[in-house]
């Protein structure tokens, strides 16, 4: 990406920020993610560790509208 432009989008205010992130993720198709994101052997150990907390603990979960709400609101 040419230095220029993401100069550019890094002034964004942070709302804009996030929904640019957001949008770029969901871009990518399950292939691309597949390939590009792969998790070491500590983070695939960090995630079971949380996905087993939330299953001994599911009320503790936030609910991702209302991460993205919060996230937005920054901006």
């Amino acid at each position: 990406m040419e230095s220029r432009t993401l100069s550019q989008l890094l002034r964004l205010p942070a709302g804009d920020r996030a929904e640019l992130a957001m949008a770029l993720w969901e871009s990518l198709s399950e292939t691309e993610r597949e390939e590009e994101l792969v998790l070491t052997a500590e983070e695939a150990a960090e995630l079971d560790r949380r996905w087993a907390e939330h299953l001994a603990n599911p009320d503790s979960a936030v609910p991702w509208s209302a991460v993205r709400r919060k996230l937005l609101r920054r901006g």
